[in-house]
Parts: C-alpha cells; sequence; structure tokens
C-alpha cells in the first residue's frame, strides 16, 4: 500500500475514542457498512447477468444466497447499533442528528430488503408483492408505490434506494468522525482515551464476510417455484373458468378492491376478458375460425348480458372441466376459449401485454391479481406458513432459511391488535409510520429522552477492566 492511500485511510478513519470504543459494540456500524458493501457488490453482479441466472445457474444460486445473508446481517448490525445508540444515549445534543439519520436508513433498509424479497422471482416474491400492495395501498402509498409492477420495484430497488442509503451512510459517518465516538455525558463515569484498533475492526469485517459466505452455501437462499395462470388451468380448469366469470360481472375481489388507488381501478371485465379474447381473433385463421362472441355478446341488451352471465355462473359452478363451446350463451362459449387458451399458456402473455390507461406499465399486476382472485395463492401460502396470521412474513419458503424477522411487530399486530380490523393493512401502515416519526423524534422530546439513563444499561456497554 503507497504511503498516500495509507495516509488518506488514516485521515478518513477515527483515529482515537473511549477505551472501550475497541469492543464489539463500537464496531456495529463498521459491520453494517461491511454487509451493505457486500450487497452492493452481490447486487451489480446479479443484475448484469439476470434473474435467469440467479434462478437456475448453480454460481447465481450461490450469489442469491450470499445477498440474502448479507441482506440479514446488514438489517441486524443496523439495529444492534441503534440499540447500543440508545442504551448509551449518544444520541444527546450535538448528536442528535447522528440519530435521525440512523433511524432514516432503517427505515429505507426495511423499505429496501421487502422489495428484493418481491424481485426475487419465486412463489414467496409472488406472495409479499401483493400483501405489499395491501400494504401500500392501506397507508395511501399505493399510488405512487406498486410492488406488483416488477419494473417499478426492480428501478426502485437498484437505482433509487441504494443511492439514499449511500448518502444516508456517508453523512452519518461524517458527522461521527467530526464529532468523534461519544464518550460517556455522565461525570461519574470516567474513561480515558485510546488509540483506534484498525487491525482489529477490518478483523471483525473479515469474519463477517467469511461467515457470510459460508452460512450462503450451508442454507441457501429457497426457491419455489411461482405458480402460473397455465398450470392452474391445467391442474384445474374448473377455478379458472369461475374466476375468469367473476371477473366478467365484476364480482371478483380485484373488480371490487376498496381503495380506490391504482392498479386496481382498472376495468376487469377489459383486461380479462375483452382483451385477450381479441387476442385469439387476431390468431383465427382458415382452418381454425373462432367466433367473435365477444361483439356478438355485446349486442345482446343489458339484461340479457345480465342474464347470461348468470347462467355462465351456475354452469362453471358446476362444470366438471370439459370444453364444450356450443352453447346459445357468448358469456358461456367465451370463458370456453379463454380457459382452453390458459391451458395453453398464451392467456398470462396476453393479459400481462394489456395496456390500461390508467395502470400503463403496470402489467405484471394483471396477472398476480387474476391469480389472488383465484385464491390459489392464499392456499398455497396457508399450506407453507406463509400467511399473515401465522407471522408467515417472518418466514422462507420450506421454512430451513431466516425470514424477515424484523417484522415481527407486524405479525403480532395483524395476530392481535388488529386481528378483527378490517382496515388492518391502513390501521397497521399508521402504526408503523408512528412508530418511526416518533424514534426520529425521540432525542428531541424531554423527559421521555431521559428513560436510557434510568434503565442503566449503559453500565454493561461502559464496563472498563480496572
Amino acid at each position: 500500500m503507497s504511503k498516500t492511500i495509507k495516509n488518506a485511510l488514516q485521515n478518513l478513519m477515527i483515529q482515537d475514542g473511549p477505551a472501550y470504543a475497541n469492543k464489539l459494540y463500537y464496531a456495529l456500524g463498521f459491520l453494517s457498512a461491511t454487509s451493505f458493501l457486500l450487497l452492493i457488490a452481490t447486487g451489480i453482479i446479479m443484475s448484469i447477468y439476470g434473474p435467469g441466472w440467479w434462478l437456475t445457474s448453480t454460481a447465481g444460486k450461490y450469489m442469491r444466497s450470499v445477498h440474502m445473508w448479507s441482506t440479514q446481517a446488514f438489517v441486524l448490525f443496523i439495529l444492534l447499533h441503534l440499540v447500543v445508540v440508545f442504551f448509551t444515549s449518544a444520541f444527546k445534543k450535538p448528536r442528535r442528528f447522528t440519530w435521525v439519520l440512523g433511524v432514516l436508513m432503517l427505515i429505507f433498509v426495511m423499505v429496501e430488503t421487502e422489495f428484493g424479497f418481491v424481485l426475487r422471482g419465486d412463489f414467496s416474491s409472488q406472495w409479499r408483492s401483493l400483501q405489499g400492495a395491501d400494504f401500500y395501498n392501506g397507508s395511501g402509498l399505493g399510488y405512487w408505490l406498486n410492488t406488483l409492477n416488477y419494473k417499478q420495484i426492480y428501478g426502485i430497488h437498484i437505482a433509487v434506494i441504494p443511492f439514499i442509503v449511500v448518502g444516508l451512510l456517508l453523512f452519518h459517518y461524517l458527522m461521527v468522525r467530526v464529532l468523534g465516538i461519544a464518550k460517556p455525558y455522565r461525570k461519574d463515569i470516567p474513561t480515558k482515551t485510546v488509540p483506534a484498533n484498525h487491525k482489529l475492526l477490518f478483523a471483525r469485517g473479515g469474519v463477517l464476510v467469511v461467515v457470510i459466505l459460508i452460512l450462503a452455501f450451508i442454507i441457501p437462499s429457497p426457491f419455489l417455484k411461482p405458480t402460473t395462470i397455465q398450470a392452474v388451468a391445467t391442474e384445474d380448469p374448473a377455478i379458472v373458468a369461475t374466476t375468469l366469470v367473476k371477473e366478467f360481472d365484476g364480482s371478483s375481489d380485484t373488480a371490487g378492491y376498496q381503495d380506490n388507488i391504482a392498479p386496481y381501478t382498472f376495468d376487469t371485465r377489459q383486461v380479462y376478458i375483452y382483451a385477450p379474447y381479441q387476442q385469439l381473433l387476431q390468431s383465427s385463421t382458415p382452418s381454425n375460425i373462432i367466433k367473435d362472441e365477444v361483439t356478438a355478446f355485446q349486442k345482446e341488451s343489458a339484461d340479457t348480458q345480465t342474464q347470461q352471465l348468470k347462467d355462465a355462473t351456475d354452469y362453471f359452478n358446476k362444470w366438471d372441466g370439459t370444453i364444450q363451446v356450443s352453447s346459445k350463451n357468448h358469456a358461456v362459449n367465451i370463458i370456453n376459449k379463454l380457459v382452453i387458451m390458459a391451458q395453453s399458456g398464451l392467456y398470462e402473455p396476453a393479459i400481462a401485454s394489456v395496456n390500461d390507461v390508467a395502470t400503463t406499465g403496470n402489467n405484471t399486476a394483471y396477472v398476480l391479481r387474476f391469480l389472488s382472485d383465484t385464491g390459489v395463492l392464499a392456499d398455497k401460502a396457508t399450506s407453507l406458513n406463509l400467511t399473515t396470521e401465522q407471522y408467515g412474513m417472518l418466514r422462507e419458503e420450506g421454512n430451513h432459511a431466516p425470514g424477515a424477522w424484523w417484522l415481527a411487530p407486524i405479525g403480532v399486530l395483524n395476530h392481535t391488535l388488529l386481528a378483527n380490523d378490517s382496515n388492518g393493512d391502513r390501521d397497521a401502515a399508521i402504526l408503523f409510520g408512528s412508530l418511526f416519526i416518533f424514534l426520529i423524534a425521540f432525542p428531541f422530546i424531554p423527559i421521555l429522552n431521559q428513560l436510557p439513563d434510568k434503565l442503566k444499561i449503559y453500565k454493561l456497554i461502559w464496563r472498563q477492566k480496572k
């Protein structure tokens, strides 16, 4: 290492601090930064090669696992770092703003981790994106954040939040570098200043990297094949048929979604019935003539349309899955054709390619909302213990890898206080938003900010050898 680089690093690093500053307690911030650097490195590699690589190749699966364990470490050390700062009252003036930056970083990191789960490409991604969409819609943020829109979340995950976290991290460290490591604010606790042990600090960072690499090999990131409309239509065509009828007559969960926030204001009849059927008509050939049942249906009177949809509901509720396109009921004929289209694998890309004025660019939302309306996703999540009532966001598929354990408070709330709350997503968002606002304001609240001093946990952290 050249003398210039060595001098630059020395100027960058904190040179001395209280005697206890070389303890592991005070390496937590450095360890979180180390985890973050590993996240950036693995994230760049994964974004270069793409989902096909990290889902199928041996090297890609391992890189995905390293990314997962780096995430676990990053969140863990940020939380522990905040705990130490709290109990030692290191948020007191003039360090209040360093605390604010730390809390803001925690907020963005938690959002970033959930976006990462959404992008992973497995069944868990499908389920989490649906739950996340409900949460953001309930909080009023769904107009801007749609976790069902893969492209939007991908862009935010790799190009927006990382830069915000980097900015917060650098600003946070700059303030610590200028102010130095916080010393005991109590005069009755003597401490001496000692040189910072940089070799020990980097050794701890190296050990962390090795541990993450080993864990990624021993306990890889889980993967359960995502559910597709074709798979559902092949296994149980009746479910797809009855769901299509509900999208047609406006009785599905998506059609009746209560939060009037995109992407759920779209016309389910247009997206799930008319648009894909139009694609079928365009594929019609002399040897395979497809009758324009949609136009025929639309020419019927409103009362006749209503009756045909009612009869179609009764028909498919008793349906044995046998395709018979000879009914005089245009709605039944349309649904039959679309079920065949779904079984062939053409229906899902057809609805994913629909451009609706209100939801342009949110096309992946159409696929996931349809799958959600079938009820298949919820049943599968229940079988995997991934539902909210079972604290599902804390688990991974197969329960063999750590999930988002930091979301435990949401599971507790939904299982207790909000168990019978019809607006649970909204109220959970309000409660969590209030909690983070409180954490940001904590150093500025008189009397309450004296709580750590009353708890006296600082004695364990500041304890020095005699």
